[in-house]
């Protein structure tokens, strides 16, 4: 059967009806399949291979998945779970990532819809903005406070898919850092999801480029609520010690939210570059110059040489859009289609973008996350 179905695949290539996909479940995937297993607190916690005998935790399921094979898929049903620091003990594999996926519209079988919420926050104290206690499980030695007693890396979670997810309650949401296993290759795949944390929303820290493979976040939405230092809505860091011409990540129709910074490049990063296509970067610091002012849209205070940032069909609003620290030299970017930006009147826009001078209403919109209504994730009006 499995060779019927790759033949088919295969022809339907050749006539460009699918597209090729490395996600289990979807269309055009040919990769290797693998187990399938079930999260639920109504679930029996046994082996998690049926909704009956769910695993009741996301942990545990991902504990479940077998070997580095590729394929495997975590079915989460709708619920709060309060899970900090997840980790998986296997990779998924090149044309067969593993999917980790929140059943919000019910059609996956878990007979319910809305938000799968991973909460790494405190279940009776609440927020826990400690470092190195986030969503994802990342740290290092290191680090002189938080959740330092051991080196581990986010580099468990290359090649995974990620989707229907909200993710909050700690220092960081959807983010991965590579830590001591900083320079590898690494890939994530990140869609319809919410990030939200006190230092970063979203984001990945020190790989090097997979040229024709990079870490896609599309259609999501990230906060980070905390302003000083090393905080993003979105943070990126890259290993390369000269720049590369492919990016490290790519954010399509993404919403980005935060006080001082949509992107910024981490303190420790060496060169990095992203692409940003049709999205939304909102900063709420419009202070006078002379009362703390922002330190850029998109900031690399550091050593703004070391990023660079392609942009399409964006728009931006804050401060002033490219935030470099004081430093003579400036961060390097691209413009293609409509890339718009709303600042505070005595900055300048750069080139390649279109200013404007009237409150853009329908972007302000966006800076509340998505909501599950009926199974469909609703974004606030757009265009």
């Amino acid at each position: 059967m499995d060779r019927v179905r790759l033949c088919l695949v295969w022809v339907l290539f050749a006539c460009g009806a699918v597209s090729a996909s490395a996600v289990p479940g979807e269309v055009g995937y040919a990769g290797r399949q693998g187990v399938t297993l079930y999260v639920s607190k109504a679930g029996g916690n046994s082996d998690g291979r049926s909704w009956s005998s769910a695993f009741r935790t996301i942990q545990a399921a991902l504990n479940a998945v077998p070997d580095d094979g590729g394929g495997h898929r975590v079915i989460v049903r709708p619920d709060h779970y309060m899970e900090p620091n997840l980790e998986t003990p296997h990779k998924g594999a090149p044309g067969a990532y593993n999917l980790l996926i929140g059943d919000v519209d019910g059609r996956l079988g878990s007979g319910a819809q809305g938000w799968v919420v991973i909460d790494a926050g405190d279940p009776n104290l609440g927020f826990k903005s400690w470092d190195w206690w986030s969503n994802m499980r990342a740290s290092t030695t290191e680090w002189s406070r938080g959740n330092n007693q051991t080196n581990f890396s986010c580099i468990v979670w290359d090649r995974w898919a990620l989707r229907n997810l909200y993710a909050t309650g700690g220092d960081a949401g959807l983010f991965w850092d590579l830590t001591h296993e900083s320079g590898g290759g690494f890939t994530v795949l990140v869609e319809d999801c919410v990030g939200i944390g006190r230092a970063f929303g979203g984001g990945l820290c020190y790989p090097t480029v997979r040229p024709d493979e990079p870490s896609v976040f599309r259609r999501c939405y990230f906060l980070a609520l905390d302003w000083r230092g090393d905080t993003a809505a979105v943070l990126i860091g890259g290993w390369e010690t000269t720049m590369p011409q492919a990016p490290h990540v790519v954010f399509e129709d993404c919403t980005l939210v935060h006080p001082d910074n949509a992107v910024q490049a981490s303190y420790a990063s060496k060169c990095v570059r992203a692409r940003f296509e049709d999205c939304r970067m909102i900063v709420l610091n419009f202070s006078q110059p002379t009362i703390s002012p922002s330190t850029g849209i998109i900031c690399s205070e550091r050593a703004p040489q070391l990023l660079h940032v392609d942009l399409k069909d964006c728009i931006l609003a804050g401060y002033h859009v490219f935030g470099a620290g004081g430093h003579d030299e400036k961060i390097s970017y691209t413009t293609e289609g409509r890339v718009q930006a709303y600042l505070q009147f005595e900055q300048t826009a750069p080139a390649g973008f279109e200013r404007l001078g009237a409150w853009p209403t329908e972007l302000f919109f966006r800076i509340a996350p998505p909501q599950v209504k009926g199974g469909v994730i609703e974004w606030p009006a757009w265009r």
